[in-house]
C-alpha cells in the first residue's frame, strides 16, 4: 500500500520507530511486511496449529485453533484498515503475532501458569508474545528474538500493569503516560474480539455445545438468523449457520467502521501524534456495543462454562500445575536449551518452555514424566 493511499494520521513506515537492532532497509517490501513475514516464518507461530482456541486440537478437525483464529483476525482487521485508509500491513503483522506467546489449552493454560507463576511475576499472554518475539525465537545471527519495529511490538503488547511496563522501556511507556497505541493496533484488538466471538458461536453449535434454540436469545444471533430463513426458507441448517455468521461479522465491522470515522473526525486528527494523545478511537456504537457484550456473556455463560469445556479445562490445569512443579523441583528434566536459561531465572524459564508447548506435547510430556508404562 503506497503511502499516498494513507491517511495522515495512518502509522507509516518512513515514521516508524524503527528496531531495536539497526538493519538495512528491505528491499520490495516495507518494513512493516518484514515484521509479517518473520511472524509468518517463526516457529512460534507454527505451533499456534496446535495450541486450543476453546476446543483441543484432536476433538475436531473443523475447530479453530490459535493459527486459523490469528488468520481470521489478520483478515477482519485489514478489511477494517483499507476502509478506514489505515496501515493494512501493520495491522495484519499485529493480528498474526498477538497469540504467539499463549499457553497450550487456551485460557485455562493462561490461568493455571499464571497461577504458578504468582510468586515468580505472574504469566500474561501479551507479554509473553512480546517476550516470544523480542528474546524466545532463536533465527538470527545479530539478535536474539525477530527483532520487529517498534509499532508492531506496541501493538502486541495489548494490556499490561504499571509495574510491568516500567521494566518494557520505551514500549510500555504507553500505560505510563496514559496514551494510546496507533490506530492500526486498536483496530488489531477489535478484529480479535470480532473473530473470536462470531466464530467460538460456530464452533460451539458444530460441537453441538450450543443450539441454535438457545442462540434465539441472542439479540445479534436471532436478527439475522430471522433474516436468512426468511431469504431462504429450504437453505440446510449448515449454511443457515454460516449466513448467520457471515451476517453477524458484516454488521460489526461496518459499525465499528462508521463509529470509528464519527470518532476520528471528531478529534480533527493530524499525525499519529495526535492519536497517541486522543482517546480511543477504535470503537462500536453504544447499541452495537451492547449486543456483543450480551453475545459474550451467552457465548461466557453457555459455552466456556459448558461442563464437557470444563473437564477438558480442569485437566489442562493438572497437567500444567504439574509440569511446573516437576520442573521447579529438578530442573535437570528440562531440555537442554532451557537448562541453560533456568540458571539465570529458573521460573521463567519453566514458564517459557511450558508456555511454547502445543496442547499434544504438553499432553505427551506429562505422559513421559509421570506415567510409568512409559519408563
Amino acid at each position: 500500500m503506497l503511502n499516498l493511499q494513507l491517511a495522515l494520521y495512518a502509522t507509516t513506515t518512513q515514521a516508524s520507530r524503527g528496531r531495536k537492532v539497526k538493519e538495512e532497509a528491505p528491499q520490495g517490501r516495507s518494513e512493516f511486511q518484514r515484521d509479517r513475514d518473520r511472524i509468518i516464518h517463526s516457529s512460534a507461530f507454527r505451533r499456534l496449529e496446535y495450541k486450543t482456541q476453546v476446543f483441543v486440537n484432536h476433538e475436531g478437525d473443523l475447530f479453530r485453533t490459535r493459527l486459523t483464529h490469528s488468520i481470521e483476525v489478520a483478515q477482519i482487521g485489514r478489511s477494517i484498515a483499507r476502509r478506514l485508509m489505515l496501515n493494512e500491513d501493520l495491522v495484519e503483522a499485529i493480528s498474526l503475532a498477538h497469540d504467539l506467546g499463549h499457553t497450550p489449552f487456551g485460557h485455562a493454560g493462561q490461568d493455571a501458569l499464571n497461577n504458578c507463576m504468582r510468586e515468580h511475576g505472574g504469566f500474561e499472554h501479551n507479554l509473553q508474545s512480546l517476550r516470544v518475539v523480542d528474546v524466545l525465537e532463536e533465527r538470527y545471527a545479530n539478535f536474539d528474538g525477530l527483532n520487529l519495529c517498534f509499532e508492531t511490538r506496541e501493538g502486541i503488547l495489548k494490556h499490561c500493569s504499571l509495574a510491568q511496563a516500567a521494566l518494557l522501556g520505551d514500549v510500555g511507556s504507553r500505560f505510563l503516560n496514559s496514551q494510546r497505541p496507533t490506530l492500526e493496533a486498536q483496530i488489531a484488538n477489535l478484529a480479535d474480539e470480532i473473530a473470536y466471538n462470531n466464530h467460538d458461536v460456530d464452533d460451539g453449535l458444530r460441537s453441538g455445545l450450543i443450539t441454535l434454540e438457545q442462540l434465539s436469545s441472542v439479540r445479534l444471533f436471532s436478527k439475522h438468523l430471522s433474516e436468512v430463513r426468511e431469504i431462504y426458507p429450504e437453505l440446510a441448517e449448515r449454511r443457515v449457520i454460516h449466513e448467520t455468521i457471515r451476517r453477524m461479522i458484516n454488521t460489526l465491522v461496518n459499525d465499528l467502521i462508521d463509529q470509528t470515522e464519527i470518532n476520528i473526525n471528531s478529534q480533527k486528527l493530524q499525525d499519529v501524534h495526535d492519536v497517541r494523545r486522543a482517546p480511543a478511537l477504535v470503537a462500536f456504537s453504544e447499541p452495537v456495543l451492547e449486543l456483543n457484550r450480551e453475545l459474550k456473556i451467552f457465548l461466557h455463560n453457555n459455552l466456556y462454562r459448558h461442563y464437557r469445556v470444563l473437564r477438558m479445562s480442569a485437566k489442562a490445569r493438572r497437567i500444567i500445575s504439574e509440569l511446573f512443579e516437576i520442573f521447579m523441583e529438578d530442573s535437570r528434566l528440562l531440555p537442554p536449551q532451557f537448562l541453560q536459561a533456568a540458571k539465570l531465572d529458573h521460573a521463567r524459564s519453566v514458564a517459557d518452555y511450558i508456555a511454547g508447548m502445543t496442547d499434544r506435547y504438553a499432553i505427551r510430556e506429562h505422559r513421559r514424566i509421570f506415567a510409568v508404562e512409559e519408563i
